[in-house]
């Protein structure tokens, strides 16, 4: 399959419009108040104040009900539309290696980019809780402001609400994501054949090991750090080396072990891993040891589970690793052309073989 390299790599281009809006005052309270919420004046300089100076961009600045793009454009970079959109409700909000508004934006713009989506715009509305310090909130929004920016997309409509002490656990983000995905790109988990090789771009488990230490529960002496990261760049180098990827997916809730077995089942095929070539840190086998956790289910927010043809694979390979969000790739295991449909099975560091099932219930909730 030849792909024009300017197709995959292209970065969308927004035609300017014209801002006529006139800036309100600024935002003179120190925490939210549920008169941010109203309506009124306090929740217009609260939208400039906040909102509007850290995520400026032309469709945004109207403030119109909606945002609006010219058709046009869209189809200037794909053949189809790619949506999508989830909701964050971490705990803590503030976690090494990222925060619940960096999360928010990277979590939609993978979710768009697996499917071989070009992410371009998100939506973002926010449930904030009476008694939030503005800092607080200002903080969160230039996170968001600055991984957007990073991703190459930009937020162009949302909406605030505020409720009462107690209503919900300081703040809570809904982001909404549109892309558009070239005609050659078809990725599903039903594509998965006898041979394909599994890879995955880095040490796995990361996020919710981080998650759980940044909650107290541990006294880590070397603390683990999310892997929250956009993963649209990585995903488009990985694509232009191995144009017929069968699946792209972020191991996010339920980890890689879930993933692994959505594709065995939806494939009616059997995959293999390999224990020795599977990479977690150490920490994050001592902790989950400790703990009683099994890695492979363990969420991940900037790891991807792809299943790659085998003559594509030593290339594909090489393009993760040659990024710096890959550059411990790694091949993990096979999809068998004999083994039980559906079912998902380890190779263990000791010769035997451990089956992996779909997570029942969950490990740690409140992970995203």
């Amino acid at each position: 399959m030849n792909i024009d390299e300017s197709a995959v790599l292209e970065r969308p281009v927004i035609k300017k419009k014209q801002d006529t809006r006139i800036r309100q005052g600024k935002l003179a309270s120190k925490v939210i108040t549920l008169a941010h919420g109203g309506g009124g004046k306090a929740m217009r300089d609260l939208i400039d104040d906040v909102f509007i100076e850290a995520f400026s961009n032309p469709v945004l600045n109207t403030l119109e009900d909606q945002a609006r793009f010219e058709l046009s454009d869209l189809a200037k970079l794909g053949d189809r539309l790619a949506m999508t959109t989830d909701s964050y409700v971490i705990d803590p909000i503030f976690f090494p290696g990222g925060d619940i508004g960096k999360l928010a934006i990277c979590g939609t713009v993978n979710d768009l980019a697996v499917g071989g989506a070009k992410p371009l715009y998100l939506t973002c509305s926010m449930i904030i809780e009476e008694g939030m310090k503005v800092d607080t909130l200002r903080q969160i929004v230039k996170s968001m402001a600055d991984t957007a920016k990073a991703a190459g997309v930009q937020i162009v409509t949302g909406d605030t609400k505020v409720v009462e002490r107690g209503s919900c656990d300081k703040i809570f983000i809904n982001t909404a994501g549109i892309g558009v995905i070239h005609q050659h790109f078809k990725l599903g988990a039903n594509k998965a054949q006898a041979h394909d090789r599994i890879l995955v771009n880095g040490f796995l488990g990361d996020h919710g090991a981080a998650i759980l230490d940044a909650r107290g529960d541990m006294n880590l002496e070397s603390p683990i750090e999310s892997d929250c990261a956009p993963l649209q760049d990585l995903i488009q180098i990985l694509l232009k080396a191995a144009p017929n990827t069968r699946f792209i997916r972020d191991a996010t809730r339920g980890g890689i072990a879930s993933v692994l077995n959505e594709i065995a089942a939806s494939s009616q095929c059997g995959i293999e891993i390999n224990e020795t070539s599977t990479p977690i840190r150490t920490e994050v086998k001592g902790f989950c040891e400790i703990l009683g956790l099994d890695p492979l289910y363990l969420a991940n927010e900037g790891k991807l589970v792809m299943i790659i043809p085998e003559d594509e694979s030593e290339a594909a390979l090489a393009a993760l690793l040659s990024h710096p969000l890959g550059v411990d790739s790694a091949d993990i295991g096979v999809v068998l052309e004999h083994g039980r449909v559906g079912r998902v099975h380890m190779k263990t560091s000791f010769g035997g073989k451990r089956i992996v099932d779909m997570l029942v219930g969950e490990q740690l909730p409140r992970i995203c």
